[in-house]
């Protein structure tokens, strides 16, 4: 169904070889570290988000080992505290996010023929920022000084009187630390997106993974500011003394809560909803035709992104809030369901009306259908006042949001990894391991949560180290135990197929599975310029579209090619009409720098070295005037 042939057209060698020029990287020790190559940066994002990953879920196992079997002792309640709490904080902040923004980075500027991020140094001191984080907090670990509140951190359990020395303050600090990366990097996908759009791609032909990265980042951008706040007044409460959640000083234990779930909430949404894109995403070439309803799933993308700012205190009905307002929430929690099933009937219409072809990253797809539909389910419920004051702080909750979360974002996230891993490292993956992969993970997932369901009915609270043996949990607990490491030896042969893949996987085409979007156009993994003649776009579906594979033949005009700099187009924002090339930033080492002063200034507040936290903040303001200093014009850098 692809109309590519494998070979760059529309340029002439001499143009590739000037675009290579341009936008190539010699390798070497500073390349390594100034790359702003998107490509680059999408995979490090990847690759980091799998190792923090890997941390948290070795945290699951050993809660799970320590919960297998009634009164064990093989964690202290103060270590299983903190695994506990890395294990959440790691997964939501410093895993799910990141995972999917570094898609994102990889494909967003090829999903939409662009060579590169609007903000190509902002889009690596996002990366830069990112790692440093997740570093200083997890090196807490080792020391003794991890978090150990859960990764909600309620206040006023949270205060200097129940939690002193430095844990709380490696969260606060650690996640307004984190949170700048998030916000920039949202930033740059909503301007990359709007202007970055080749030709002729107007809003209506827009691929809908883009549109969820997009709402994704919207989101982002509302909703981190209330944690950014809750995150700032806890810290001042801790080292100087404010009120904000102390009561007897005219503060509000609640305060901590609402600003939370005010984020809370859209963010399950902000970790689900890039997801639910790669859905609609891999859909297309496993099913032979376009997503059904394209208009309603778009609208479903943007009514979720706005609805999930009126729900969060759903979060809260058995902390005493006012009974007129559970009416409120409630109907608000009901409603955000209708915009979630349009997308999924849709896609079950798309498959029963489309030609399937089952390989793995289809498999994939469909356990994310069975899995989530189960979390949805259950989310329903917990709609209902009565029901959610029953259930509250129990295992039932924490089987709920792991099939909504491990539902909605990984098994999306393994369908994506197995669909575009041809793309990214220019080799096939093993089909048979992948099977096996998907099984063991399926089974894995069902054996470890849906039991949490039953005894969280029967009585079991959350956020417990241990338990009595008569009291009827000790084979649920034991079945979910055993089922945590058939999950983890599914995911285990999911690395091993994807190091078999880049070590001995056959080479791959262009374009294996007959992709309908734009990166399959593009060589795999693709060249430093990404197109060698920036597209013209007819279509929704513009690789099944002869008049999109036309517009980067050999009539392609030179305001397409731009060979002569570094450069990629504008567009308006609607209709994606050209409006004129401009001059993208090249590879700088500025992010880099700016990511580590940030980083020593948070050390330093963290250990009140008010002096060296001074002179970090001066360097801050130095290195983003040195950024952000006008740059000579290329007439003067030729002189």
């Amino acid at each position: 169904m692809s109309t590519t042939t494998g070979k760059p057209p529309g340029a002439s060698q001499e143009e590739l070889s000037r675009l290579e020029e341009h936008w190539g990287e010699r390798p070497s020790l500073r390349a390594w570290f100034s790359t702003v190559d998107h490509k680059k940066i999408g995979r490090r994002y990847i690759v980091t988000a799998a190792l923090f990953f890997l941390f948290a879920g070795i945290s699951a196992l050993l809660m799970r080992t320590q919960l297998a079997t009634p009164e064990s002792g093989i964690l202290s309640p103060q270590e299983y505290n903190q695994l506990f709490t890395m294990h959440g904080t790691s997964m939501i902040f410093l895993f799910a996010t990141p995972m999917f923004f570094g898609l994102g980075n990889f494909l967003v500027p090829l999903m939409i023929g662009s060579r590169d991020m609007a903000f190509p140094r902002l889009n690596a001191f996002g990366y830069w920022v990112f790692l440093f984080a997740g570093l200083f907090m997890w090196v807490s670990v080792p020391f003794g000084s991890a978090p150990s509140a859960g990764w909600f951190n309620y206040a006023p359990l949270t205060n200097l009187k129940f939690e002193p020395g430095l844990a709380i303050d490696v969260y606060n600090l650690g996640l307004l630390f984190l949170g700048i990366s998030t916000t920039v990097g949202a930033i740059n996908f909503i301007v990359t997106a709007l202007k970055l759009r080749a030709p002729g791609m107007s809003l209506n032909r827009v691929p809908l993974f883009v549109w969820a990265i997009v709402a994704t980042s919207f989101m982002v951008v509302f909703a981190l500011p209330a944690l950014n706040l809750d995150n700032l007044l806890l810290f001042l409460d801790r080292r100087f003394d404010t009120h904000f959640f102390d009561p007897s000083a005219g503060g509000n234990v609640l305060l901590w809560q609402h600003l939370f779930w005010i984020f809370g909430h859209p963010d399950v949404y902000i970790i689900v909803m890039p997801g639910l894109g790669i859905v609609s995403a891999v859909l297309p070439a496993f099913t032979r035709r376009g997503v059904v309803a394209y208009p309603l799933v778009v609208l479903a993308i943007v009514s979720i992104s706005i609805l999930s700012f009126g729900v969060w205190a759903h979060h809260m009905f058995a902390t005493g809030l006012p009974q007129l307002s559970y009416s409120f929430f409630s109907a608000a929690s009901t409603i955000i369901t209708i915009p979630s099933g349009i997308q999924f009937f849709a896609w079950l219409s798309t498959m029963a009306l489309g030609r399937l072809v089952i390989k793995v990253p289809l498999l994939f797809l469909i356990g994310f259908l069975v899995t989530f539909l189960i979390g949805g389910l259950t989310g329903a419920m917990f709609a209902l006042t009565a029901f959610d004051q029953q259930v509250t702080d129990s295992y039932f909750v924490v089987a709920h949001f792991h099939y909504v979360l491990l539902g909605g974002a990984v098994f999306p996230m393994l369908a994506g990894l197995y669909y575009w891993l041809p793309k990214v490292t220019g080799r096939m993956y093993h089909e048979g391991l992948g099977r096996w992969a998907f099984w063991l993970v399926l089974a894995g997932m069902q054996l470890t949560f849906f039991p949490m369901h039953l005894y969280g009915l029967f009585g079991m609270p959350r956020r417990v180290y241990t338990y009595r043996g008569d009291l009827g949990w000790d084979a649920g607990n034991l079945i979910a135990t055993i089922g945590a490491y058939v999950l983890a030896t599914g995911l285990l042969l999911v690395l091993i197929g994807v190091v078999h893949a880049i070590r001995r996987g056959r080479p791959a085409p262009n374009d294996p599975w007959g992709g309908d979007t734009l990166e399959w156009t593009t060589a795999s993994p693709p060249e430093s310029y990404n197109f060698p003649v920036l597209p013209q776009v007819h279509s929704l579906h513009p690789t099944w579209d002869e008049r999109t594979a036309e517009s980067t033949g050999a009539r392609a005009s030179q305001d397409r090619i731009l060979s002569e700099g570094r450069r990629t187009l504008f567009t308006s924002e609607l209709d994606a009409r050209y409006e004129r090339a401009v001059e993208m930033a090249e590879s700088s080492l500025i992010p880099l720098v700016l990511a580590f002063w940030l980083l020593i200034f948070f050390i330093s507040m963290l250990f009140s070295w008010w002096l060296v936290a001074g002179v970090a903040a001066a360097a801050v303001v130095v290195t983003m005037g040195v950024w952000l200093w006008p740059s000579r014009r290329p007439a003067e850098r030729a002189g």
